[in-house]
């Protein structure tokens, strides 16, 4: 560099320290598991330092900025955190200008929706500042469900780090958060840091696949690998890194699954990054287009295992649906319809019950209560009914009744403002059938007494 040039940079700088830029602050955030009734949250932070009033006094040589964090509760407005902070740092030379000012917070926040406003300003001219609104949801991590954290991206990740210190210190691992999440020439690397949880909560005794895929803003898999995870521990820390060195500048997605191919099973956890390469041109001819349904649990199952699923499935199904799904004759066609099938539900939110992870678990609780004369429980009368309509509010139970076989009562009194069903055990061996019910659209007998009536 010469003697020109060496003075233009510095008088670039002697500008931005005399008049800052508008404020480059960035943010970001992850959970992680605390216990079961609440998550650990927690909030990173960097302040670009060239765009903060640079102080110069008889003694030192400074930037000062301050962070606001307020966490609100979405539904009442209740402020739950309002904590502010001042974030200083001594300038030694004019390289310090160039480095960011990154740290993290952290809060133990409790199951529920909330709203996040943070704010960066200048310390030394407050009109400087950028505001960012973000919205969030605690869902524990710790309950009874195999679980993977949301995904920390960090610049740089050392293990079994001596610097116990360290605010970015955790389980052994240094983990120095990237809040902008922007890789690519200056940072030819990506880290990650992951939590997985209860993963002995599963039965079955297989290992568990942890997928990591690389997703391009068009849909494109650029990259991916697999490796097995054991149920040794409960719980366990999970680090990895992507080369984006190669990538073209472009918005990407970092996907990591958990599948548990034997139980049906699978857990997602995602974040978005992006990478500046401008010397690298796209080659879409190294790029596979796949369809997403490869990167969830379906992408793992056999044809016996989504027809059995699809079978479980068929009582929340439409008609088109259920006719549709006949004429189906590949693997991959059922695989990309149990998918979208799946999906369309999971994305309405007016019906948690018909969520896929809460339906498969009611398949389960209806294969525990309910199994009768060898048949699963979710083949029964009152399996099918606890599927569609979930826990009856009420149930009013007769087994022992001297001019009646045995029948229960099940009342819902959010349906269509009270409904009933009726099962009686018919045979005497606990299966009970439907004999009546008010719901429209459902099997009615006014007359169903003189089904059960002892003669």
């Amino acid at each position: 560099m010469n003697k020109y040039t060496l003075s233009f940079v510095f008088f670039l700088f002697c500008l931005t320290a005399v008049h800052p830029q508008n404020m480059n602050f960035e943010f970001d955030y992850a959970q992680f598991g605390y216990d079961s009734l609440s998550n650990y949250v927690e909030f990173y932070y960097s302040f670009d330092q060239s765009c903060l009033q640079f102080i110069d006094t008889d003694t030192t040589d400074y930037v000062e900025g301050i962070l606001h964090i307020e966490v609100s509760d979405s539904t009442s407005g209740e402020d739950i955190i309002d904590r502010q902070w001042m974030i200083s740092n001594v300038i030694r030379d004019t390289l310090g200008m160039n480095r960011s000012l990154i740290g993290v917070v952290g809060f133990i926040i409790d199951k529920g929706s909330y709203k996040v406003v943070v704010t960066g300003s200048d310390a030394n001219n407050l009109s400087n500042k950028r505001v960012i609104n973000e919205y969030f949801t605690v869902r524990p991590f710790l309950n009874l469900n195999t679980a993977i954290s949301d995904l920390q991206l960090a610049s740089n990740i050392i293990p079994q780090s001596d610097n116990t210190s360290s605010i970015f210190y955790k389980n052994t691992f240094e983990v120095t958060p990237m809040p902008a999440s922007i890789c690519g020439e200056n940072q030819p690397v990506l880290f990650y840091y992951s939590e997985l949880y209860n993963l002995q909560s599963n039965p079955s005794q297989d290992d568990l696949r942890l997928d990591e895929l690389v997703i391009n803003s068009r849909g494109q898999v650029v990259s991916s690998k697999a490796k097995k995870i054991n149920k040794l521990v409960d719980s366990r820390v999970e680090v990895g890194m992507v080369k984006v060195h190669k990538l073209p500048t472009d918005t990407y997605r970092l996907l990591i699954d958990l599948i548990d191919s034997t139980a049906n099973y699978g857990v997602s956890s995602s974040k978005r990054f992006f990478v500046y390469n401008p010397s690298i041109m796209p080659a879409d001819s190294f790029q596979t287009t796949v369809s997403p349904v490869l990167s969830t649990t379906f992408g793992a199952m056999s044809e016996e295992e989504i027809d059995d699923l699809f079978a479980k499935s068929k009582y929340i199904a439409t008609e088109p649906e259920l006719n549709q799904y006949k004429s189906l004759s590949t693997l991959e066609a059922k695989r990309e319809f149990i998918y979208q099938f799946w999906k369309t539900r999971d994305e309405n939110t007016s019906n948690p019950k018909r969520s896929y992870q809460n339906y498969m678990r009611r398949i389960d609780e209806s294969n525990d209560r309910f199994s009768a004369m060898g048949k699963e429980g979710w083949k029964t009368d009152r399996g099918r009914v606890f599927l569609v309509y979930g826990e009856p509010s009420e149930i009013d139970r007769h087994p022992n009744e001297t001019d009646t076989r045995p029948y229960v009562i099940w009342i819902y009194e959010s349906i269509e403002g009270g409904v009933l069903f009726v099962f009686g055990d018919l045979t005497g061996f606990s299966d009970y059938q439907l004999l009546h019910s008010t719901k429209r659209g459902e099997l009615r007998d006014d007359s169903w007494r003189r089904r059960i009536a002892v003669h």
